[in-house]
């Protein structure tokens, strides 16, 4: 690998960072919403609610992600109601919108599980203390069991965060050009195939060494008051 090729090859690929950081940030987004709203339907005494999330974290987590991405665009496509509905036609025809959709939908199975134990770590007493000042059930969710839940889970979902930005790695397979995407185009042009993965890989690799740290920032931040 010589300067000559470094220079000109390190500008294509960082041409699908942007689409990798829109995919993951929207990804990331919808999946944690919808995984604290599968975590607190798992914590239900609802039996039929706590049995959709589970049986959908069964489901998402042990089918294997490209599969999923496989079974939305080529798959859903197949369905007539989807074709003939302009708003799920419009999100399984395209390759990004649809690499959004599954990988939303993979998160959040995890990230529920990962919400559901740091909603389980907070002590009874600090809920019985809350509920005992008069607190309503939603205040005393969003000021005590939220902010302590989210304390513990945070390593957690740190690494969860990881793997959705490698994740993204998969969208390639369905026609979305994002940085392996790029990767796999300048290969077919210069079949410097070692050259371009390890360049690719070292840009997964700063992505995600500037998330751990902005992780362990935050971390820290949450975490001050057992600094003291």
């Amino acid at each position: 690998m010589d300067i000559e090729f470094l220079e000109t090859s390190m500008p294509f690929l960082l041409k699908g960072l942007s689409t990798t950081a829109a995919i993951t940030a929207i990804s990331v987004a919808i999946g944690f919403n919808l995984g604290l709203g599968l975590a607190l339907m798992r914590l239900s005494e609802n039996r039929l609610l706590a049995g959709f999330a589970k049986y959908y974290s069964m489901v998402f987590r042990g089918t294997p992600l490209l599969v999923q991405l496989f079974l939305f665009y080529y798959g859903l496509g197949q369905i007539g109601f989807i074709k003939s509905n302009a708003i799920t036609w419009w999100i399984i025809s395209d390759g990004a919108r649809c690499a959004v959709m599954a990988m939303a939908l993979n998160t959040a199975a995890y990230t529920s599980e990962i919400l559901r134990g740091g909603l389980l770590s907070v002590p009874a007493g600090v809920k019985e203390a809350a509920k005992a000042t008069g607190m309503s059930p939603f205040l005393r969710f969003r000021r005590i069991e939220f902010p302590l839940a989210i304390r513990q889970a945070l390593p957690a979902y740190g690494n969860e965060l990881i793997l959705v930005v490698k994740g993204t790695s998969l969208a390639s397979t369905i026609t979305v050009l994002e940085i392996t995407g790029y990767a796999k185009r300048l290969m077919s042009q210069t079949f410097a195939i070692f050259e371009v993965f390890a360049l690719a890989g070292a840009i997964y690799l700063v992505i995600n060494l500037t998330l751990v740290m902005l992780i362990r920032v935050l971390e820290g931040h949450l975490m001050r008051h057992e600094a003291r």
